[in-house]
């Protein structure tokens, strides 16, 4: 029989993930496999098993085809006229991290844990980022 997982019992890893050159669909994939932790041997679903991920140079993100002058991110402030429409070549220059946070929200499961994985998710857009220390072994 096989002895079922406990909250307490859950060992969280640390990844750091270079998006520089990588196409935007693949890592975002990617990173919500490890944000909710189908890669280790205890995963159940109930449970939140997931890691910290830290994705550096979100900047230098790519998309395949026509996808910079078409993809179109939208959002709604609620209000009337408050519909914003925003390509992915602007987006990326002014909030490189939202591109990548909106890619890896949509591939996550829509349950209890999508914002307590999504808290463990940290996005810079260069090299720079506090987390150096949890890297050195």
């Amino acid at each position: 029989m096989i002895k079922p997982v406990k909250a307490k019992e859950i060992k969280r890893n640390w990844h750091l993930i270079d998006a520089k050159g990588k196409i935007l669909g693949r890592l975002a994939s990617e990173i919500a496999k490890l944000l909710v932790g189908k890669s280790k041997p205890y995963f159940v679903r109930h449970l939140d098993c997931g890691d910290f991920i830290v994705v550096i140079n979100a900047k230098e993100i790519l998309v395949t085809g026509n996808k910079e002058r078409q993809k179109v991110y939208t959002r709604y402030s609620g209000y009337p006229g408050g519909l914003h429409k925003q390509t992915f070549e602007k987006l990326i220059n002014k909030r490189p991290t939202e591109v990548i946070k909106h890619a890896v929200l949509g591939m996550l499961p829509k349950n209890k844990l999508q914002d307590r994985a999504m808290t463990r998710l940290y996005i810079f857009s260069d090299e720079k980022h506090p987390y150096q220390d949890k890297f050195i072994k």
